[in-house]
């Protein structure tokens, strides 16, 4: 497929963006030797889609179809280090992915955005309103997000021990398709009583895991488990949809979006009960259905 690379120091104006002469598929290159894929669909106002660890783009496959289809402009991007960008040996804390974030939407001229992060993604979109001042965003959506902070602290007793990280981190040096296999079916609360989803796609999933990169894998992990994204959480200053399901073993409610509710000021908290981790596809009629409602309010 034909690729269209954007220079950083390039202008773009309306006319590159007609129904016409729109790349769907391209590179954006956000820092010197980096490049992001980033998929570029559909016409209307703009929503990025930021993609969980250590998936990629490709898991919002069911969201995409119905945003565009309801005359929404979607943005699905590989966060550095996965699926088909650049897999760059550092740049794996939160200041350097929301500074990718923001050379996306600055090249792409993007206004009055959408930014929906899930899981590891919701940090990205905190640290995008603390660190750049939410520029180009109307509204934000946090789903099955790791915010305000994972780990366990004098401050933070509830939290995951470091301890856990560590046995993890483990994992995924000593055997990581093994532990992504493992860890896949936690996700997707799968059990020897409950199976929401098919062999096939299970391992489809663990698959678009695998093209990580080892070290981003690792490196975003740690970003993820020990950020504290507390006292950034005030800067979301618009609307937002904060989802998670109450059966989330991976990124437990109590401990981030139960607290992320109390934290921004202007949002609106929806459980959905018994659903664990991956709600983009376990839950994914009623997520697109909460997504439409709320990106076609005026809230």
């Amino acid at each position: 497929m034909e690729t269209n690379q954007i220079n950083s120091n390039e202008s773009l104006n309306e006319d590159n963006f007609s129904a016409s002469n729109i790349s769907t598929d391209k590179y954006i290159v956000t820092a010197p030797n980096i490049k992001l894929y980033v998929k570029d669909y559909g016409q209307g106002k703009p929503v990025i889609l930021i993609h969980g660890w250590p998936l990629s783009n490709e898991m919002w496959e069911y969201q995409i179809d119905t945003l565009v289809q309801n005359n929404f402009r979607v943005i699905a991007y590989d966060r550095r280090g996965f699926g088909k960008s650049s897999q760059p040996w550092n740049g794996y804390d939160y200041d350097t992915l929301s500074d990718d974030l923001k050379a996306i939407i600055d090249q792409l001229d993007l206004k009055e955005a959408t930014l929906v992060g899930f899981s590891m993604g919701g940090g990205e979109v905190v640290r995008y309103f603390s660190r750049h001042g939410g520029k180009g965003v109307s509204k934000a959506v946090f789903i099955s997000s790791v915010t305000p902070f994972q780990l366990k602290t004098d401050s933070n007793p509830a939290g995951v021990s470091q301890e856990k990280y560590d046995s993890m981190a483990e994992q995924i040096k000593d055997d990581r398709i093994g532990f992504l296999d493992s860890f896949g079916k936690t996700f997707f609360g799968v059990s020897f009583i409950s199976k929401p989803i098919s062999t096939p796609l299970l391992d489809y999933y663990r698959m678009l895991c695998s093209f990580a990169s080892p070290r981003a894998t690792l490196e975003c992990a740690k970003s993820f488990s020990t950020t504290d994204f507390r006292r950034e959480m005030a800067t979301v200053n618009v609307p937002t949809l904060i989802i998670h399901g109450d059966e989330d073993k991976t990124v437990p409610i109590e401990i981030t979006s139960e607290i992320a509710t109390k934290l921004i000021p202007d949002n609106k908290f929806i459980v959905y009960e018994g659903a664990p981790h991956g709600l983009f596809y376990i839950e994914k009629d009623k997520l697109n259905k909460d997504l439409l409602e709320f990106l076609n309010s005026e809230i």
